[in-house]
């Protein structure tokens, strides 16, 4: 569990495929309080810590994973935006967020205004319903508040984010531009009301 507030922006320096992706990123986070088995989102998408070293730690991407997670991000080069689990008594910065990514995200345009970002990003009709505005989202494993969203006739939608320029800075959002892919996680939240509405209407 995590709660989309990003502690440390991490660099993939290595990837090796023996079955699955395996995949190192390096980091600013002390490995060596860092535990085999641990959980780390890396970009919204919850891994599991197979090795460390010194400035750095392993992880193994599954084949479902790298196809149900954006494009680019499990490439040498590629900087994630890393968050430690939730510790029980730990403050809840963001919202509630389970490291499970629900689809890809299409950045559609990036504007600045008055020092901060504004960040419109497209989603299939599969995610679309769960966009409100003033509601929450995960975008690459970021907390932030739709701000508008606009629906299209087939079923997508267009939903518009600001980023104030804390954020802009101490996250990866900051790479983000027109055709980015990222990784998106509708609110819990959101996801439970849908249920209920479908259960109420049956």
């Amino acid at each position: 569990m995590f709660t989309g507030i990003v502690t440390d922006i991490g660099t993939v320096t290595k990837v090796e495929k023996p079955g699955d992706t395996r995949v190192t990123i390096a980091t600013a986070y002390d490995t060596s309080a860092i535990d085999l088995g641990a959980s780390i989102a890396c970009s919204g998408a919850c891994m599991t810590v197979v090795a460390t070293a010194p400035g750095s730690f392993t992880i193994d991407v599954s084949g479902e994973s790298v196809a149900c997670t954006a494009s680019g991000k499990w490439e040498e080069g590629a900087r994630l935006n890393l968050e430690r689990a939730l510790k029980l008594g730990d403050e809840l910065g963001g919202h509630i967020v389970t490291g499970h990514v629900d689809g890809v995200g299409r950045v559609v345009s990036v504007s600045e205004i008055g020092g901060s970002h504004t960040v419109r990003i497209q989603v299939d009709a599969e995610i679309a319903p769960y966009m409100a505005q003033k509601g929450s989202v995960t975008v690459d494993g970021v907390s932030l508040t739709v701000n508008d969203v606009e629906d299209a006739p087939d079923g997508s939608s267009i939903f518009a984010l600001n980023i104030i320029p804390h954020t802009w800075e101490v996250t990866a959002l900051s790479s983000l531009t027109p055709g980015s892919e990222v990784n998106i996680e509708i609110d819990v939240l959101a996801r439970y009301l849908a249920r209920m509405k479908e259960r109420l209407a049956g």
